[in-house]
């Protein structure tokens, strides 16, 4: 049985998507700007959360 998602992942999932295609209508660079940044917030809330876990939070 497939799991049912919730409202509030469909909307940020939705809000996701309109970002992608807001950014692709500004042009090719503003599209990389934002994988690029994406890409970067992913390593960093990694590293931070290894960081707090080691902590013990």
């Amino acid at each position: 049985m497939a799991r049912r998602r919730t409202i509030r992942s469909e909307m940020y999932k939705g809000a996701r998507l309109l970002g992608n295609i807001q950014a692709a209508e500004a042009g090719p660079l503003s599209y990389g700007k934002r994988v690029v940044r994406r890409k970067v917030y992913a390593k960093t809330n990694g590293k931070l959360s290894k960081t707090l876990r080691s902590f013990g939070l």
